[in-house]
């Protein structure tokens, strides 16, 4: 008996022991009273992950930041968010969002407001065209940690100046016979191409949730120029196929003069092409008329709270932490990812990290018109221009482009985001 007695005191105390060893480490069936749960893409230049846990050390076991990884495609990463968040699971903490998803999640409740303590830090130095995609109704809801544009590459070797206008772009290219790489596919890729466009030549789709804007002469313009491109002979011959990863691959070949695309190609062409790269310069995006600033495309990764989050306290705490310049630059050197902070951009690390085109950077996030991700309807509205203006090579007579391109966007903003 007296064994039996000692063998279930042993046992108690054991599992005493294990529990209070585990509530000391913040484990529970949440994750961990501590512990925040980031759902994020797996950004393989690993820069949100370092800087995840420097701020996780830095905060003296206040909180611990635990990654789930979404996706590699963007479409799936909304598709699974959706589904949790409209299931009000309450195990999301923080969101790495596309910027394109602001205004739907934000309309659908899903987003905590960010706090006025936290705007002010979060939105020091930023650029405008970056704060732009954070707001859902004049009001902030995600916070940006690292931003994205499209520059126009360019050979030295063939070109003395870079082009200012996409005429002129294809001017040279037709006179020298060789191609222009750009984004055709009916993809999101395609919609960055045609809202850059349409802002560059002086409008843009929407005006407001439901409010078409397209004025028809500017529209009808950029339609033209993007017409011009997919019938021309310095079209790449799968244009209406053609993405961020083969407009790389066609530069790379040789036969092409110039390229629109994300800075990950300059690092790829030092590594797959070094003859390219010795050639390769970067330009500010070409304009639609002559005397205009262009629009270039914005991309980038927004942070966002759960409203459903038990923990938003501290996630705002790790926001904070995340953000803050040294990390930006962190995230920038391990995965080239630009910073969202204007004065970042004179830091000789960040100069390092876009040899010669910083500033090139620097001007094209600047002057970068957003698509429109304040609309709730966006992917509808995406879905929409997608079949406004695929494929290039086929758009026909601009007031017959022009008419059709509005009806598919007036559709889709008369929808609720879809689900």
């Amino acid at each position: 008996m007296p064994g039996r007695v000692l063998s279930r005191v042993v046992a108690l105390v054991a599992i005493l022991a294990l529990s209070a060893g585990l509530y000391a480490c913040g484990g529970d069936a949440g994750g961990g009273r501590n512990t925040l749960k980031f759902y994020i893409f797996n950004e393989p230049g690993g820069g949100p992950q370092k800087v995840a846990d420097q701020c996780s050390k830095d905060s003296g076991g206040k909180y611990k930041i635990d990654f789930t990884f979404l996706p590699n495609q963007a479409d799936a990463q909304r598709e699974q968010l959706v589904r949790r968040l409209g299931a009000e699971d309450e195990s999301i903490d923080l969101i790495g969002m596309d910027i394109i998803w602001t205004g739907e999640f934000a309309n659908a409740g899903w987003l905590d407001p960010v706090p006025d303590d936290v705007v002010g830090p979060a939105t020091e130095n930023v650029f405008d065209s970056v704060l732009a995609t954070a707001k859902f109704e004049d009001r902030m809801y995600v916070v940006p940690i690292w931003s994205n544009t499209q520059l126009l590459w360019y050979r030295k070797d063939k070109v003395d100046e870079p082009p200012q206008t996409w005429d002129q772009m294809i001017d040279v290219a037709e006179r020298e016979k060789l191609k222009i790489q750009v984004q055709g596919n009916r993809y999101e890729g395609l919609v960055v191409w045609a809202n850059a466009m349409i802002q560059s030549a002086g409008t843009e789709f929407v005006s407001g949730p439901t409010e078409v804007a397209l004025e028809e002469e500017p529209t009808k313009r950029a339609l033209a120029v993007m017409r011009r491109l997919g019938n021309s002979a310095a079209a790449s011959t799968d244009i209406d196929t053609s993405n961020e990863d083969s407009a790389r691959l066609g530069f790379e070949k040789g036969d092409s003069i110039f390229m629109i695309n994300y800075p990950f190609v300059y690092t790829s062409a030092k590594e797959n092409a070094p003859k390219i790269f010795k050639e390769m310069g970067a330009a500010v995006y070409p304009s639609v008329d002559e005397g205009k600033e262009a629009k270039p495309p914005l991309g980038g990764i927004n942070i966002g709270v759960s409203a459903f989050s038990k923990k938003k306290d501290l996630a705002y705490d790790a926001i904070r932490c995340m953000i803050k310049p040294e990390n930006q630059i962190t995230i920038a050197e391990m995965g080239g990812l630009p910073p969202v902070r204007e004065d970042l951009y004179d830091d000789p690390k960040i100069k390092k990290v876009y040899p010669g085109f910083a500033d090139v950077m620097r001007e094209s996030i600047r002057l970068a018109g957003p698509r429109p991700s304040e609309s709730p309807a966006y992917t509808d509205l995406s879905l929409g221009i997608q079949r406004g203006v695929h494929p290039v090579t086929k758009i026909g007579d601009p007031d017959a482009a022009y008419e059709q391109l509005r009806d598919f966007v007036e559709q889709a903003v008369k929808r609720e985001g879809l689900l």
